[in-house]
């Protein structure tokens, strides 16, 4: 399923490389207003973040929302305290585009995540050009010496890159590479299966001063705390705030700590 939705993406790319030029593309990236920090807006604080996702259908779930008007949604997670959005830009499984980033990155002052699959430099010029803050690159996806050139080219941009893992031996990958920012996502991309307990099992082995990210399996506020209590310095959350209130979701989700601590007293 990764090598196939990578492969889709990539071309979906080289289309678009033939319409618009590597040199006119770099033009735009450099024109753009500096990135923000995302690495002091998820840093570690007293309370869980979270990186609100605009995402309106996925291989696993089919499709969950129709979404017209994606800058709204991430002005709503805005509003609910969300401290970062993420924005699916692939087309055929996730039904998302880089207009819909543009959008988003034009009504936020919070710093945007392009999540798709990632495997060309095209694709980093293009999250900037569009004004992304950030780029997911996925380990199992790339080989080293190509997730380290994306790595550096997403850093020279001044955007942040988010490297996803989802075993220890892809988290020593991600250590090699010096990142500062790195995901553990409970969705094996190859299998789609959920391993919630997945993050607290790495946890102890990321590289210090990273910042631990959860991704995927969060469902209700439970869900949260059970990652705050692991280690996460932030959670990334999608289905449950296309599919609900985002504004009162994202309440509740960043009260979880709260509740977490509570029904730890209760049950001592």
């Amino acid at each position: 399923m990764l090598a196939g939705l990578t492969a889709g993406a990539v071309e979906d790319a080289e289309a678009r490389a033939a319409r618009r030029p590597l040199a006119d593309l770099e033009r735009a990236a450099l024109a753009q207003a500096p990135a923000l920090d995302a690495l002091a807006a998820l840093a570690p604080a007293d309370r869980v973040k979270i990186i609100a996702e605009v995402k309106r259908a996925s291989p696993s779930r089919g499709d969950l929302a129709e979404i017209p008007d994606p800058a709204r949604q991430a002005a709503l997670y805005e509003q609910g305290g969300a401290s970062a959005i993420s924005v699916l830009t692939e087309g055929h499984r996730f039904k998302g585009s880089l207009a819909d980033l543009e959008a988003v990155k034009s009504r936020v002052s919070i710093p945007v995540l392009r999540k798709d699959f990632i495997a060309t430099p095209y694709q980093v010029l293009e999250a900037r050009a569009s004004g992304a803050d950030l780029v997911l690159l996925i380990v199992a996806a790339l080989e080293q010496p190509l997730l380290q050139q994306l790595h550096d080219l997403v850093s020279e941009l001044g955007m942040t890159p988010l490297v996803e893992t989802h075993s220890r031996d892809e988290l020593a990958r991600a250590t090699d590479l010096g990142a500062q920012l790195i995901g553990v996502n409970a969705r094996n991309l190859s299998t789609f299966e959920l391993d919630r307990d997945l993050f607290g099992e790495l946890a102890a082995d990321f590289p210090d001063g990273a910042i631990k990210i959860a991704e995927s399996a969060v469902l209700a506020p439970a869900d949260v705390a059970h990652y705050r209590s692991a280690g996460a310095d932030a959670v990334l959350v999608g289905e449950a705030l296309v599919t609900g209130d985002p504004v009162s979701t994202l309440h509740a989700f960043l009260a979880a700590e709260d509740a977490g601590a509570a029904e730890e007293r209760a049950a001592r």
